[in-house]
């Protein structure tokens, strides 16, 4: 039988940068240890802050996606005119529009399925963004 779980995580604030958040993940919905086969969503409520899976091993591998986004999409960019929110508003959304606002990744015998070196990462573009709210919703097959 298919079982469906949903919970709302809300991170605390981070600064701008790309943060692993793969426990605050797992700690937030417990029930994925009661699934056999099936699937985690992780969907993040905003716009100027994305998802993605990559190196959780190494912080220089988050550093150095900052420092690349940052010169692909740099603040200083003279013709954003969607500037009301300050200077790094609008390339927040465009870096988000980069990454993903949701990623599945499955689940087996109780666990997420992920390699060895893998994390979830929180990219967060703003400087002062805030709280983030993810749903995370947990489905498969009961154990």
């Amino acid at each position: 039988m298919t079982k469906f779980y949903q919970h709302k995580l809300r991170l605390l604030p981070f600064p701008a940068g790309y943060h692993l958040i793969t426990n605050e993940i797992e700690d937030a919905i417990p029930e994925i240890a009661k699934i056999k086969t099936g699937f985690l969503q992780v969907f993040i409520q905003h716009t100027s802050a994305a998802l993605t899976i990559n190196e959780n091993a190494d912080p220089t591998v988050r550093k150095d996606f900052q420092t690349f986004v940052n010169e692909l999409i740099p603040e200083s960019y003279p013709r954003f005119i969607h500037t009301y929110e300050g200077p790094d508003d609008m390339p927040a959304h465009i870096k988000a529009s980069f990454f993903d606002t949701n990623l599945q990744i499955p689940i087996s015998s109780g666990k997420l399925v992920m390699g060895i070196w893998q994390g979830i990462y929180l990219c967060e573009f703003r400087k002062n963004g805030g709280r983030r709210s993810l749903i995370l919703t947990a489905f498969g097959e009961s154990m």
